[in-house]
C-alpha cells in the first residue's frame, strides 16, 4: 500500500517556480499518494493562477490567505489543512532540492518522528553563500543554541526544509513569528527520535530572496517568545535572582569577616566570594535547574566544581570589561562594572545551562 503524505509550501510571488516544482515533486514522490498544499500570502504575480493551472495535471492545491501574512504561519495553516499524516515542509524557490524527500521520508518510516534538511551535516552545504550570510546563520543557530537548549538536538534548527509525523504537533499550540517554524517543532513538539539528512542548499534562480533586516528582527523577536512560553526564560530570571542573593551572601560575609571577626579585607574576601559560590549553586542546583539534578554525592561535587570554574571565568570576563571600558573608552567605573556584571552573568548562565546542568535528552 503507498503511503500518504501531503507537502506544504509557503509561497508569495513564486509564479516562476511553481510548474518545476512541481514536477519535480512529482518525480521524486511517484510512489507515494501524494497531495502539493500551498499556502499563499495573496501573491500579486500570478502564483495562485499557475498553482490552479496545474490541476488537471498534479494534485495540488492552494489555499490563498488575505488577511495573514508570513512564512512560519502559512506553514501551520497548512498543517491544520493536511490530508495526511506524514507532512513535508519546504520552500517553493527551488533552494530544496525536491530529490531530498524520499530521504526523508524513509527516515520517518524508519522510526523517526521529525527529519531535518541539514545543511551543517556531513553531506550538506551552502558553498555558494557569502562569508556574511554564512556568518549570519552560524549566529542565528548559535543564538536559538542558548537560548532554547531543544534546538541544540540538530546541528540545523533554521532549516525550511523537513517532513514529519502528524503526531508530533498534534494539541500543540503552534504561534510562530517570521519564518522558522522549525525551531517553534523542536522546542513545543511531542517526538522521541529526531535525524538530520544532509542536503545542499541551491542558488535561487527565479524570483526574489525574502531576507531582509526585518525578517533579523522577528527571529528575535520570536526566539524571545519561545524562550518564555518553553520556560527559559522563567529559568534566566531565576538565574539573575539567585546571582543577586550571592551579591548579598558576599557583602555580608565580607563585612562580617572584616569589621567582627578582624580578618585582613582579602582573606575575608576569598571565603566571602566562595560562600557566596556555593550558595549560589546550592539554589541554582535545587530551584533554577532543579528539573535537571542528578541525584547523587558524585555528580554534586562535579557540577559544583564545573560552577566554580565557569564563576571564575565570570570573574575574568567582568574584569576585562571593567578595565576596558574604563581605561579605553573612557567611562566611570562604576558604569564599567555594571556592564561587566551583565557580561559576566550571560556568561554564567549559558555556560552552566550547556555544561553544569546540561540537558540530559540532547
Amino acid at each position: 500500500m503507498k503511503k500518504s503524505v501531503t507537502v506544504v509550501v509557503p509561497t508569495y510571488n513564486e509564479s516562476e517556480n511553481i510548474s518545476p516544482l512541481v514536477g519535480q515533486i512529482a518525480k521524486s514522490i511517484s510512489g507515494y499518494d501524494y497531495e502539493i498544499l500551498f499556502v499563499d500570502d495573496n501573491s500579486t504575480d500570478g502564483t495562485f493562477e499557475a498553482i490552479e493551472a496545474l490541476k488537471g495535471e498534479y494534485p495540488v492545491r492552494a489555499i490563498v490567505r488575505r488577511d495573514e501574512k508570513g512564512l512560519a504561519s502559512a506553514v501551520v495553516k497548512g498543517f491544520e489543512n493536511a490530508r495526511n499524516d506524514l507532512i513535508v515542509v519546504m520552500d517553493a524557490d527551488l533552494q530544496h532540492p525536491p530529490e531530498i524527500i524520499p530521504r526523508l521520508l524513509d527516515a520517518l518510516e524508519g522510526g523517526a518522528d521529525l527529519a531535518v534538511g541539514s545543511r551543517y551535516t556531513p553531506g550538506g552545504g551552502c558553498s555558494e553563500w557569502s562569508g556574511l550570510r554564512k556568518l549570519i546563520s552560524r549566529g542565528a543557530i548559535m543564538l536559538a543554541g542558548m537560548a532554547l537548549p531543544k534546538a541544540r538536538k540538530v546541528k540545523d534548527p533554521m532549516s525550511g526544509f523537513f517532513a514529519l509525523k502528524r503526531k508530533v504537533i498534534t494539541g500543540i499550540r503552534l504561534d510562530p513569528i517570521g519564518y522558522k517554524i522549525l525551531l517553534e517543532v523542536l522546542v513545543l513538539g511531542k517526538y522521541n527520535q529526531v535525524i538530520e539528512v544532509p542536503f545542499q542548499f541551491q542558488l535561487r534562480e527565479q524570483g526574489e530572496s525574502k531576507l531582509n533586516l526585518n525578517q533579523q528582527y522577528e527571529y528575535l523577536r520570536h526566539l524571545l517568545r519561545l524562550s518564555i512560553r518553553s520556560g527559559e526564560f522563567a529559568r534566566f530570571v531565576k538565574f539573575c535572582l539567585v546571582g543577586g542573593s550571592g551579591v548579598l551572601v558576599n557583602m555580608g560575609l565580607l563585612w562580617l569577616l572584616t569589621e567582627k571577626a578582624g580578618l585582613f579585607y582579602a582573606l575575608s574576601s576569598v571565603f566571602a566570594i566562595e560562600t557566596s559560590i556555593i550558595t549560589n549553586y546550592l539554589l541554582n542546583n535545587f530551584v533554577t535547574f532543579k528539573d535537571r539534578r542528578v541525584p547523587g554525592a558524585k555528580p554534586f561535587l562535579i557540577n559544583l566544581a564545573k560552577f566554580n570554574l565557569v564563576s571564575l571565568g565570570g570573574l575574568v570576563i567582568n574584569l576585562g570589561i571593567l578595565s576596558f571600558f574604563t581605561e579605553i573608552i573612557g567611562f566611570h567605573y562604576m558604569v564599567s562594572n555594571l556592564i561587566g556584571i551583565a557580561g559576566a552573568t550571560m556568561w554564567n548562565y549559558f555556560v552552566n545551562n550547556w555544561w553544569t546542568w546540561k540537558d540530559s535528552s540532547l
